[in-house]
């Protein structure tokens, strides 16, 4: 369980902190948030495996903060702590996709118990897709974190590698820039950004010795995989 990362999204101080620090304890790390735009905030830098927002927050509340959420990524799985027990107020949160709803006072127990129900169903299934890719001339190996032609071997980092994959993945259309950021690099900051260009110029010059290979540019958007034929 550890190295899960949990945005947690709740004003009270005193009770944010105790959330934090037990689920802490369990090995979970916690980016604590005091309003719903600061969890927007931290949300849209770094990348969460859970997120626990408080519904009744100043600034933006949590409904709201969770409809954002799910427009940047909308298989993320998050829960509802709330003051409130009404029906309408639970049916609200569950059509918003919440994965469980727990009214205060919390116990920290309970809480636990839940993360860990939904950790569990909400575990990544093993990828049946292929591992050894065809790009124009090239074999992309994957595993082995190798570009070959039939004259050249390029080994490449991981990094690299997980970057190119992600560029196949989404051959011929857009690679969202900051999700990728967020994904490999771990944060949209400046350094990260200027990180990316340099792996996507790298990337460009191992494949050039196909004229027909291209990795477009789409400004404010982020970058194409195009393979001619």
């Amino acid at each position: 369980m550890s190295g899960h990362k949990i945005l947690l999204a709740e004003d009270d101080k005193n009770l944010g902190y105790v959330l934090k620090e037990y689920l802490e304890m369990h090995e979970y790390n916690v980016t604590l948030a005091r309003n719903g735009q600061e969890g927007l905030d931290f949300f849209t830098k770094s990348v969460f495996d859970l997120c626990i927002l408080d519904v009744m927050m100043p600034v933006m509340d949590g409904f709201t903060l969770a409809a954002k959420i799910k427009e940047i990524d909308e298989d993320i799985p998050f829960l509802f702590l709330t003051a409130k027990a009404l029906k309408i107020d639970k049916l609200k949160g569950f059509k918003l996709g919440a994965d469980d709803y727990i009214v205060k006072p919390v116990d920290e127990g309970e809480l636990f118990a839940r993360i860990q129900a939904i950790v569990k169903r909400t575990k990544p299934k093993v990828s049946t897709e292929p591992k050894i890719l065809n790009i124009g001339i090239y074999t992309f190996n994957y595993p082995n974190l190798e570009l070959k032609t039939h004259n050249k071997t390029t080994q490449l980092t991981q990094k690299e590698a997980d970057l190119l994959k992600a560029l196949c993945d989404s051959q011929g259309t857009i690679l969202d820039r900051n999700n990728t950021l967020k994904k490999l690099w771990g944060e949209n900051d400046y350094f990260n950004r200027r990180s990316m260009d340099v792996f996507i110029s790298r990337l460009r010059k191992y494949l050039d010795q196909d004229p027909n290979i291209k990795i477009k540019n789409v400004h404010g958007k982020g970058f194409v995989l195009v393979v001619e034929c």
